[in-house]
């Protein structure tokens, strides 16, 4: 399967074309290639390892779009014994944007939600690429205060470039929707784990995304826009959202030195779409781990706790 390079991966490119032409050698000419052949695959992890220890914000952005990356229902195929996808909101449809369900995560039943972009063309025009309507944060919500009745953790799955800004979603009352959701959400009696996978776009992303614990895999973005959107605003050109990807300072690393988000989850290197099973693991061990802490806790003091923690966000200064 021919493999997709972002910009700054050319390098990681030409080694890859080196390998290929290398094996196909060894494979017409009936030789053993063997020892170039490990030889060439260190160099190429060497130069991997030495591309991805300065990423910039963009190339963050970059990798967090990559079209090889898992989404959401991957990693429920992968890391779910069972997954019963439910669906509609009750009030107007289904949004294909977010899906959601009962899943069973090694003998704990959870609600998970997230968003699906799609994985060829025709999907993502299906999913909205990732876009949800009201009806998507409506379902959402529908899907949380069943896991109240019920008793059951709700884990949320962010990637999204943001809700649906079309005219069509905002008569139907997008910000409604998606206001709704976070007040629902603070005052949720169980437990709430959100893991952004891929990008977290402003309202679309929060819109399933206040919980206990938020965590972002290492090579994601979370911001109120985009670096294109900002570009366009502050320049009114595309032209600078490399500029604009560093002064928003929107990587993992950066939400969490802010205090807006509690952990890293890493990634294999080259990113989770370059090992995306191993990625399933870790991501599956992180969800298991983090609900066993919450799981225990007292309702009460777990809502006290997620309210404190959104409370204390942010510098502010009250003036006389």
């Amino acid at each position: 399967m021919a493999m997709t390079f972002m910009d700054f991966e050319k390098p990681l490119e030409a080694l890859y074309e080196q390998l290929e032409k290398l094996k196909e050698v060894g494979e017409k000419g009936e030789l053993d290639v063997s020892a170039m052949t490990r030889e060439l695959e260190s160099k190429i992890h060497g130069k991997r390892e030495e591309i991805y220890k300065n990423l910039t914000g963009w190339q963050k952005v970059q990798l967090s779009r990559h079209p090889e990356r898992p989404y959401t229902l991957y990693y429920l195929t992968t890391i779910c014994q069972k997954f019963i996808e439910l669906h509609g909101d009750r009030y107007a449809g289904d949004d294909h944007a977010i899906v959601g369900g009962l899943a069973d995560l090694d003998g704990q039943t959870v609600v998970v939600i997230g968003h699906q972009k799609g994985v060829n063309t025709k999907m993502r025009q299906y999913r909205n690429f990732g876009m949800a309507n009201p009806e998507g944060y409506r379902k959402a919500l529908r899907l949380m205060k069943m896991a109240e009745r019920f008793g059951f953790p709700v884990v949320t799955l962010i990637d999204t470039p943001g809700a649906f800004p079309g005219i069509e979603a905002e008569q139907r009352g997008q910000a409604e929707a998606i206001a709704r959701n976070l007040f629902e959400m603070a005052q949720l009696r169980v437990p709430i784990l959100c893991y952004i996978i891929g990008e977290g776009a402003s309202g679309g992303a929060l819109g399933i995304g206040l919980g206990d614990q938020v965590f972002m895999l290492e090579y994601t973005w979370y911001s109120v826009i985009s670096p294109e959107s900002c570009s366009s605003i502050l320049w009114h050109s595309w032209d600078f959202k490399e500029q604009a990807a560093d002064a928003l300072k929107l990587d993992a690393d950066n939400m969490l030195s802010f205090g807006l988000i509690d952990g890293i989850v890493k990634e294999p290197l080259g990113g989770g779409h370059n090992a995306p099973e191993e990625m399933a693991e870790t991501l599956k061990m992180h969800i298991k781990a983090e609900l066993a802490k919450l799981i225990g806790q007292d309702s009460d003091e777990r809502i006290l706790a997620r309210i404190d923690k959104y409370s204390k966000m942010g510098h502010y200064k009250r003036l006389p």
